[in-house]
Parts: C-alpha cells; structure tokens; sequence
C-alpha cells in the first residue's frame, strides 16, 4: 500500500504547522460535565466532545449536541465502568460485558478478558446508534479509559471499533505516536499495526495524543497541587506540541457535591480542567505558538471526501 501523505498536507494546512484538537471526554457522565462542557463548547474554548451514552445524564448531553449541529460532538465508547457510587450498565445487556452486580468493568483489564468481541461490536454499535438516533451529527469515535486498545492484556477490540468507524465514515482516536510511547518498543509495534489497519481502511487517525495526569498531585494532603501547578504544567505541554495533528483530551466538570458524590478522587482536577480552557495564561500560550486549532469534523471531511 502506498503510504498516506502527511494528515495536515491532507487537511490542506501548511507543512510543518502544529494543529491541535482540544477535545473534552465524558460529555453525558453527570450534570457537572454536561454544564462545564457545554460552555465551554459554546464558547468556542473547546474543539469536540464525546458523550458516553450509556450515561444516567447522556440524555442531556445528546440533546445539546441535536440541538447544536453546528459543533464537534462525538460518541465516547464505552465498556467500563469506573467509580464505586456511581456506575452505568450496556445498552444491550450482554452477559460477558458485566461485572457480578451487572455494570460495566471498573477496569479495562477485565473488559480485555471476559468480554465476547461479538457483545462487544453489538454494544459499540447501539452506541453509536442511540446518538443518531437522538439527532446527533456525530463527527467521530473514541474511546472510554481505552478499554478497546487492548494495552493491559494485549486483546484489543480494534476490529469492531473500525468496522464500526469504517461504516459510518467516522475517524477514530487512535494515535499513531502518544505520551512517552517512543522508549516502549511493544506499544510502538501495536500501535503501529493498529495505525496500519485504519489506513488500509481509510479511517483517518491522529498523528498523537496528549493528555496531562488524571489526578490531582497530592489530593487531600498538605503538598497538594495548586491550580497555578496545573495551569503552568499545561502550558508547558502545549509549548512541547510538534508539528502534525495531535489531540489533547481532558475532563473538564463543574466541582460541587454532584460531582464528589459520583467520583471517588479528583474532582479539584476536573474544575481546574475547566477554568484552564478559560485561563488568558493558557490561550495566550496557543496565541504564541502559533498552535492551529482544528476539529474532528475536518478530519471526517476529509475521511468522506478523499485527499483535498
């Protein structure tokens, strides 16, 4: 196969230009999430959002997102489930997606072992459905604690996931390069031959992702990470940003008693996400690189409509 050209020359942006998609997950885990991430959304401080629609407060986020065509909303695949007070089940129920008390895994490596692939595809797929059902325009799939990838157990669930993508004409969150990867020779191979399979279907695919820590350094201790901590430590991941498409995914909720009665640790991490996107620190740093921002729907454009 002839190798692709690079994805931003097929985007029609300049060589050497560093785009970036600024991407919220969970949209639909809680009302916290739907609130931060639908400003933010609106406000145009966000590029995309996945909703994870097997989700008590999914509902509402997909209303949003039927009702705002007009932005980046995609499906957020889901297979586990990971707080202790508060979880969710599958769409359809299959037996081998389960725990004992019949919700989604807490871990991914569960998922990798017990799951039946054909459960599976039927599940992604009454995913997907249920937000086009719902009047999504769905720009794109990614993936829910990475629980396709198939990195603790070495089973993936990449099949399903790009018929899946292949049929709807829908890029995916696979990364050719992501975090710290290049001193990993056996990530590398995988995801090599994992970048090899959605081009061989025509999938398009992000040149790397990039994220900061989940938690919150510290949490509860008199050494915990301020927000200035993590505000300068993002700054410094934006400026480290190479050229090509990378997506940089965060989690960004409203902090309240909602959200700490739902999750088990990091809810100061998930407020600070949010005001970071709204931090003149942050934007002023994307200004100063010359960071282009782009959207997830430009890369299905480009997946639907061929090279530009």
């Amino acid at each position: 196969m002839i190798p692709r050209a690079a994805l931003t020359r097929r985007l029609g942006l300049p060589d050497g230009t560093r785009a970036i998609i600024l991407n919220a997950d969970d949209f639909g885990m809680c009302h916290a999430a739907n609130v931060a991430i639908g400003e933010l959304l609106d406000a145009g401080r966000i590029d995309s959002a996945t909703v994870m629609v097997p989700c008590p407060w999914a509902p509402e986020a997909l209303a949003f997102a039927a009702d705002r065509t007009d932005l980046d909303v995609g499906v957020h695949l889901v297979l586990t489930s990971e707080w202790t007070r508060y979880r969710w089940r599958p769409l359809t129920g299959g037996s081998t997606l389960v725990d004992a008390d019949g919700y989604f895994p807490a871990e991914t490596a569960a998922v990798e072992r017990g799951a039946a692939i054909d459960e599976v595809a039927a599940e992604l797929n009454a995913q997907l459905q249920a937000a086009l059902a719902a009047g999504v325009d769905v720009t794109h799939l990614d993936n829910h604690m990475g629980s396709v990838y198939g990195l603790e157990t070495g089973r993936d669930f990449l099949d399903p996931v790009f018929a899946l993508a292949a049929r709807h004409g829908l890029p995916f969150r696979l990364p050719r390069r992501i975090n710290g990867d290049e001193t990993d020779a056996a990530l590398r191979e995988k995801l090599d031959g994992a970048a090899a399979a959605a081009d061989a279907l025509g999938i398009e695919i992000v040149d790397r992702l990039w994220t900061h820590p989940f938690e919150l350094a510290g949490e509860g201790t008199e050494v915990e990470e301020t927000y200035e901590q993590v505000r300068d430590a993002f700054v410094a991941l934006l400026r480290a940003v190479p050229t090509g498409v990378t997506e940089i995914y965060l989690h960004p909720m409203v902090d309240g008693d909602e959200l700490r009665a739902a999750v088990d640790f990091a809810a100061p991490k998930r407020e600070y996400e949010r005001r970071l996107l709204e931090d003149p620190v942050v934007l002023r740093a994307i200004e100063e690189e010359g960071l282009v921002r782009i959207g997830w729907r430009d890369l299905r454009d480009l997946q639907r409509g061929g090279e530009r």
